[in-house]
């Protein structure tokens, strides 16, 4: 029998249903620190979900003094929810995702030779579009790259790992010399389906399945540099990008609801089962299982992998260390999502 919380009845969405329960029910809710959720959760209000415009106005206008707060005005406000996939099952996948910061060049030049490319013109023409590897040898398809180059990159898995993040940071050297910082985003792909590489070398027989993380796809690349072509033609989607200025390097990406994300704070979700600007609490474990993560996020971001009832992605940011934590993340996860009540509880 699914718990219950008084006053509140489950809520369906196209690909979970929710399950009103007591904030006792969430593991470790005291603990976390609240109040770093609210940077993010006054981003996402930019662009507020369906029935949050009246909370997203108040909360705007609120500015808890600490941890203890913070979570007081949320308990008054909201309801949590157990959420479970359509078959009933409360337990999912939880990934991690960063944004790349990578060198590159304006021209080709000395070891930056791999191009990374805008849209090509007739991108919406064409469904679905060249796969990858027929626009790195078929002619035809190389010449609607042409132009099109933002920027080269040395290692064609720079290039790779940007188009799975969806979005990246470059520092980009000029043909003068001067170097500057910008942000390449997400503007389409050439509706090819999907295939981890990852998966292509487990297949292959090249690693075991607890292997398959990004720190190990490039070592095995640097280990078989003649097969790496083989590898990135195994995933025939290719995403391209606009550049974007980069006035402020603490910035995060914009996600799918619109709006930056917040390193820690943010996860991407499938939009047919948490709608984008929920609040979401997570119970899962830091990458290699062994420190538990528990902690409110918000939902504010999706992706091509993350399809399911209870499917999260959890965006660590950027830099070295989001690199390692995101390439290693891939643990069981449960869910909360919390909910405006129809009217605020007395406190």
């Amino acid at each position: 029998m699914a718990p219950t919380g008084p006053g509140a009845a489950p809520i369906d969405r196209p690909r979970s249903r929710w399950w009103p329960v007591d904030w006792a029910a969430l593991p470790g809710w005291q603990a976390d620190r609240t109040l770093e959720l609210w940077p993010a959760l006054l981003r996402g209000c930019a662009r507020p979900a369906a029935g949050w415009a009246a909370l997203c106005s108040e909360a705007q206008r609120t500015t808890p003094a600490d941890d203890t707060a913070a979570r007081a005005w949320l308990q008054a406000r909201l309801q949590p929810y157990r959420v479970e996939a359509a078959d009933g099952n409360d337990l999912g996948l939880i990934t991690g995702y960063f944004e790349p910061w990578v060198e590159a060049t304006r021209t080709p030049r000395g070891d930056f030779r791999v191009p990374l490319h805008a849209p090509p013109a007739d991108l919406a023409q064409r469904r679905p579009y060249w796969t990858r590897q027929q626009l790195d040898t078929v002619a035809s398809a190389q010449a609607t790259l042409r132009g099109r180059e933002l920027a080269y990159m040395a290692d064609p898995l720079d290039v790779l790992l940007l188009q799975v993040q969806g979005s990246g940071r470059l520092t980009i050297t000029e043909p003068d010399g001067s170097r500057k910082n910008v942000r390449v985003a997400f503007a389409g792909h050439n509706d090819q389906p999907y295939k981890s590489v990852g998966r292509w070398l487990i297949e292959q027989g090249e690693l075991r399945v607890d292997q398959a993380n990004w720190p190990a796809i490039k070592a095995w690349a640097q280990r078989n540099p003649r097969r790496v072509n083989e590898m990135l033609w195994a995933n025939p989607r290719v995403v391209f990008f606009n550049e974007e200025p980069l006035p402020d390097v603490n910035a995060g990406p914009r996600g799918a609801q619109g709006v930056p994300l917040t390193p820690g704070r943010s996860v991407a979700v499938d939009a047919q089962s948490v709608p984008y600007g929920t609040p979401l609490w997570l119970d899962t474990t830091e990458p290699l299982g062994r420190t538990p993560l528990r902690r409110l996020v918000m939902a504010q971001d999706t992706g091509s992998a993350i399809t399911g009832g209870v499917r999260a992605d959890f965006f660590w940011g950027w830099g070295e260390q989001a690199e390692q934590q995101a390439g290693r993340m891939k643990q069981p996860l449960r869910v909360w999502a919390l909910w405006p009540l129809a009217a605020p509880r007395r406190p």
